[in-house]
């Protein structure tokens, strides 16, 4: 109801009294609407109360600033914003169904989106963060509950994975939670929304997930490698033409960071609440299109293919190649990620 509607003194000034609003599907972290301001639609979006509201609000109005540098644009113009109240409001986008091939042009858009972070946005929004020794702990401990005997090498190469991410090079503009559903498809391009999470930090962390399977999502997808093949060069060509200069830093090290994180087993609700890797030997969950150990099973394909080749991670290539198997071995009923987007 357009009563309900946060749309405050200093809005109405600035865009108009609000005509008929309508409310939109949203995570219980925030509250959406569609408005009408003089005949024109317009979204307004609230962060609700809570722990992290106001950092969250001021991590997604700020990264929409950074985004409106893109051009063509990749996020939905900024037309008002009220601080106090927490609403943002945003140019309505009509958007459509996405096409068989939608992470070609979804990757471009990426590409361009990240290609805007500058390194004098250092401190306008937190530095991404990658997986931290626990995590290491975690995986190595899932590995010997599943009686997986750990390869010679492999602990020392995992830490030296972690202190590579957490040193990788970058100032990319990252969205946080680049998920199919936080891509608007439209006539004119892609437009990303919901920064909440949005960070600065190497443009791989998020092209990643086209491998990976993505980790932060509800809907977590696959693709084929033709097609996944026609994607990342569609964002190193985007990058390198934006930018001026070519993709820096290791794919297969993103890859295997998300691995280990188990927090990207569940929705953002249940992060940093406990160990979820040592859930998954006794019991599975659902979580959007797949389950923690389809999820898992996929990543370790993943990981295990990537690092074939890789010297430096034989140790992390065989214990993923094992404990991928034991999990076929364990639960062979487990079936692939889906291939379409819902």
């Amino acid at each position: 109801m357009t009563s309900q509607l946060p749309f405050g003194d200093g809005l109405r000034a600035d865009l108009g009294v609000p005509g008929e609003a309508h409310r939109l599907s949203s995570s219980p972290r925030s509250r959406v609407w569609r408005v009408e301001l003089d005949g024109v639609p317009a979204v307004v979006k609230q962060m609700v109360d809570g722990p992290g509201a106001a950092g969250r609000y001021e991590r997604e109005v700020t990264a929409l600033g950074l985004a409106a540098r893109a051009e063509p644009a990749v996020v939905p113009a900024v037309l008002g914003t009220d601080p106090d109240a927490r609403v943002v409001v945003l140019e309505h986008v009509e958007s459509r169904r996405p096409s068989p091939d939608w992470i070609v042009e979804y990757a471009a858009t990426l590409a361009r989106l990240h290609a805007v972070g500058t390194s004098a946005d250092a401190g306008l929004l937190p530095a991404w963060s990658g997986p931290a020794e626990a995590d290491v702990h975690s995986f190595l401990n899932l590995a010997e509950t599943l009686e997986v005997v750990l390869p010679r090498g492999a602990t020392a190469e995992l830490d030296d994975l972690v202190d590579r991410l957490a040193q990788a090079p970058g100032h990319a503009l990252l969205h946080g939670d680049p998920c199919p559903g936080n891509d608007l498809h439209t006539d004119d391009g892609v437009r990303f929304i919901d920064f909440e999470q949005a960070s600065l930090g190497s443009g791989l962390v998020e092209l990643a997930y086209l491998r990976i399977g993505f980790p932060t999502c509800w809907c977590a997808t696959t693709a084929a490698q033709p097609l996944l093949g026609r994607a990342e060069a569609a964002y190193r060509t985007t990058w390198a033409a934006a930018t001026g200069m070519p993709l820096d830093g290791d794919l297969t090290d993103m890859c295997a960071g998300w691995l280990l994180r188990g927090d990207a087993l569940v929705q953002r609700a249940d992060r940093e609440t406990r160990d979820h890797l040592a859930r998954l030997p006794d019991r599975d969950w659902a979580w959007g299109t797949a389950t923690a150990r389809q999820r898992l099973l996929h990543r370790l394909s993943v990981v295990a293919q990537l690092t074939a080749d890789r010297g430096d991670l034989q140790g992390v290539n065989r214990l993923c190649a094992d404990l991928r198997d034991r999990v076929l071995t364990r639960w062979p009923k487990l079936k692939p990620l889906p291939a379409e987007r819902p």
